[in-house]
């Protein structure tokens, strides 16, 4: 519920995830999110993404989020400014544990996404997505993604950097024994689907990525609002000044924020901007 201090204090930045947030069930924005969006920007205010996913999946959003002037990309390995097309800050995977990983998983069935400049997802894993959990997101592969038939063939031939790499698990099991099998690795693992694993460079995280553009954008962190509904969205919420979790959220994520919106098909972005961002101007 909304507390006192809420009400008294001033924001001036709001990070949005994307998917199950910014995005509704079906990988659309919202007309009322948008609109609210350009409000906040002709009043001065910043609004940034915060997502786990890579600019190349942004694309296909790039008309609309005109208002958006900065995007914290891949978890936050990626802090990029929208507006004058240039990267604030990045961080990559140690190349070796990309590797390890690769070779990790060689025997298991599940999906492997490289994120780097490019999507790169293995073609035949995007033709049986649904296999992974991952069947809303197979349209979005096919029109971003570079699209290989094999993988670990494509990386070891095209040197590039890895900022992010996600393994789509056929099961929880799977993905438990995945975990297990790369914990020593130092790097920093998240869930953000149903049966996915998210690695990320160490340190990397959406709160890391909220620090570094409020010290580009000159914004306090205790004037941020972070909006989310997902594991890979715990640091930020617990980093902002204000949390904020979507309705359709998981319930570790509504039992750390600080208030819980509309879920993302009702306009809960819509509303956090309004109530929280603009009612005090």
């Amino acid at each position: 519920m909304q507390s006192d201090n809420t009400n008294k204090q001033q924001y001036h930045l709001i990070a949005f995830d994307m998917d199950g947030t910014l995005l509704d069930s079906t990988k659309q924005i919202r007309r009322d999110s948008l609109e609210a969006i350009h409000e906040a920007a002709e009043a001065g205010k910043v609004v940034s993404l915060s997502t786990g996913r890579c600019l190349p999946e942004l694309r296909v959003y790039e008309e609309q989020l005109k208002d958006v002037p900065y995007y914290i990309c891949m978890s936050g390995a990626l802090v990029y400014s929208n507006k004058e097309k240039r990267v604030i800050h990045t961080t990559e995977i140690d190349p070796e544990l990309v590797g390890k990983i690769l070779s990790i998983t060689e025997s298991e069935d599940l999906m492997i996404h490289l994120l780097s400049w490019e999507s790169i997802v293995e073609a035949g894993k995007v033709e049986r997505s649904e296999q992974y959990h991952m069947a809303s997101y197979k349209a979005n592969y096919e029109a971003c993604s570079i699209l290989p038939e094999n993988l670990r063939e494509w990386y070891r031939e095209n040197t590039c950097p890895i900022f992010k790499l996600n393994l789509y698990c056929r099961d929880l099991e799977q993905r438990d024994r995945m975990e297990a099998a790369i914990a020593g690795f130092g790097l920093e693992l998240a869930y953000s689907e149903e049966t996915n694993l998210e690695c990320s460079p160490p340190g990397v995280s959406k709160a890391e990525g909220l620090r570094r553009l409020c010290i580009h954008t000159g914004v306090d962190m205790s004037e941020t609002i972070a909006v989310g509904d997902a594991d890979n969205d715990t640091a930020i919420l617990k980093a902002a000044g204000l949390s904020v979790a979507m309705a359709n959220a998981s319930p570790q994520i509504k039992e750390i924020a600080d208030l819980v919106t509309l879920s993302c098909d009702e306009g809960g972005c819509a509303e956090v901007i309004r109530r929280f961002l603009l009612s005090q101007l």
